[in-house]
């Protein structure tokens, strides 16, 4: 509730931040370290009410200066109870009624943040801290996460730094996460911490032979460890310190209508497990796009990738039962890199109240990781019959092989940002496979969706609805035991007024969302089977802008 500006990042421009975002990169801005000043209180505050859980949030954020200083603070408070749902909790029929039972949630967020910005560019901090208790609702037995992450974080911008170089970023950051599973919600089970410190230097250069672009270092170290707190012995994952340390390049340049792209990135990364041997990866990861303007108004693109991501310590080293997901977890430490070969073809039409964008890709992956669901055994590890008090999980048992996604997006809009009517249309899908196995399994629908409505000064209102098809193509037996995932259809109704308070605006807004009251399950979920989607919810609220 705190983010001010969400980029996705597709292309080159993903290297900036990882090897392993293959589909692209969200980046969150949420200002916690200001970057400009603001001469007299500034912010925003919003107050909301659901139906469906009868919960209630409230969110603010504030900016001001003191001089040279830029001071900022933010926060939110949720309260949540289990949600309605349209039937039964399972899609045998059994299970809750009315109610999702362990589906409450309870967050509080506060983050303050300070910066000395002069005219050379900015030098700031922040402070942030999580506290969460939500629930997760199981087959047989159900848990809730208690959640506690306090980050720090420190930011500079420096202009024209050396001749050259038109900017020069440093950011450095610590995080302290950790999180208990409490089985039934109150006794706990496993104790999953996170403490990680990352740093970044990138350079923006001039133009070079007419490329301009960034280029800099990422570290990342982080100590995992999923804690057995009944038998500290046998964790869920063991203590496993990770590093890596990457250089990478980002760069563009025009050559008349064409815009090119390209961007290159090499890391390290070393696994080292308590009692395990020690893993080290070298990965190398490459991108190159071109954008064509062939008419006004008309682009045709492409992009080519190799990106290469190594396993993380989960996926390798866990052996226990993990509810939350309601599977007894196997991992492997013998597993690979992935590589992935990328091509991404798009046409679009970018001006004028029309406009659409039609894009294809295909993805072969080599030595894809992916949890099939085997047959079951009992949460202490033993096979079945299980004794007394003891819970059958599904095997998730973490291997690889070569794997192909393909798929398409289709998106049609009308008149987007102007006054007036406006509209937009979309389509998806994507068709995932493993190499001589069969379909992969967790694969999402193909969508159909529309959107229509009407905006001005004051008032704005829409109407939304998807449909998702059935989810048939689930993976075979040999590879994981799925179900098929029933299609729906979702329709959202919004419509809100912008009220002016002398120089503050008010803005009050309602909303219905699942209207129709569908039984809404989500094919990429482990859990889909016993845990819907929330039924129908009514939503009001107020948002003030001062």
């Amino acid at each position: 509730m705190s983010a001010q500006q969400i980029e996705i990042l597709r292309g080159p421009a993903t290297l900036l931040y990882g090897s392993g975002a293959i589909g692209g990169a969200v980046n969150i801005v949420n200002g916690r370290i200001p970057t400009q000043l603001e001469q007299r209180p500034t912010g925003e505050a919003e107050l909301r009410a659901s139906s469906v859980d009868s919960g209630g949030a409230f969110a603010f954020s504030a900016d001001r200066s003191a001089g040279d200083i830029g001071l900022h603070i933010d926060g939110n408070l949720l309260r949540a109870g289990d949600y309605r749902i349209p039937g039964n909790s399972a899609i045998d029929g059994s299970g809750d009624t009315a109610r999702l039972s362990f589906s409450g949630n309870r967050e509080n967020n506060l983050g303050l943040g300070a910066s000395l910005i002069q005219s050379w560019g900015h030098v700031g901090a922040s402070v942030s801290h999580i506290d969460k208790l939500y629930g997760i609702r199981g087959r047989e037995e159900s848990s809730k996460i208690d959640l506690l992450q306090t980050r720090f974080d420190i930011d500079s911008l420096i202009r024209s730094p050396f001749e050259g170089f038109d900017a020069l970023r440093i950011k450095l950051g610590q995080s302290d996460y950790r999180h208990t599973e409490l089985d039934a919600g109150t006794d706990p089970h496993v104790r999953f911490s996170n403490r990680s410190l990352e740093s970044r230097i990138e350079l923006a250069h001039q133009a070079i032979a007419g490329w301009r672009g960034r280029l800099g270092i990422q570290t990342d170290g982080a100590t995992v460890q999923a804690l057995n707190l009944e038998h500290p012995e046998a964790s869920t994952v063991p203590r496993t310190r990770s590093s890596s340390v990457a250089a990478f390049v980002v760069e563009e340049t025009d050559i008349g209508s064409v815009r090119l792209n390209a961007g290159a990135r090499i890391e390290q990364v070393v696994r080292r497990p308590v009692e395990l041997a020690h893993r080290s990866f070298t990965l190398g990861s490459a991108s190159f796009g071109a954008l064509w303007s062939m008419v006004p108004g008309y682009a045709l693109g492409s992009t080519l990738s190799l990106a290469q991501r190594a396993p993380t310590p989960e996926e390798m080293y866990s052996n226990s039962p993990h509810h939350p997901t309601e599977t007894y977890d196997i991992g492997s430490a013998s597993l690979k890199k992935e590589t992935s070969q990328n091509i991404d073809v798009s046409l679009q039409k970018t001006e004028d109240k029309l406009r659409w964008k039609a894009n294809l890709f295909q993805n072969k992956i080599n030595n894809f990781v992916f949890g099939g669901l085997g047959p079951a055994r009992c949460e202490d590890g033993s096979t079945l019959p299980c004794g007394d008090g003891l819970e059958e999980l599904p095997t998730r048992t973490f291997s690889q092989a070569n794997a192909t996604l393909r798929g398409y997006e289709l998106d049609l809009s009308y008149n987007m940002s102007a006054t007036g009517w406006y509209g937009r249309a979309f389509a998806d899908d994507s068709r995932d496979t493993l190499d001589n196995l069969g379909n992969m399994p967790l694969q999402p629908v193909a969508r159909v969706g529309t959107t229509v409505g009407y905006q001005d000064a004051v008032w704005r209102s829409s109407l939304s609805i998807i449909n998702a098809s059935a989810q048939n193509r689930i993976a075979s037996s040999a590879v994981s035991n799925e179900t098929v995932t029933r299609g729906y259809t979702r329709v959202d109704v919004n419509i809100s007024w912008r009220q002016r308070v002398g120089e503050n605006e008010l803005t009050w807004f309602a909303t219905a969302r699942n209207l129709l009251n569908e039984d809404i399950r989500l094919s990429t979920s482990l859990l889909r089977d016993y845990v819907p989607q929330q039924g129908r919810n009514f939503i009001i609220g107020v948002r003030a802008r001062f």
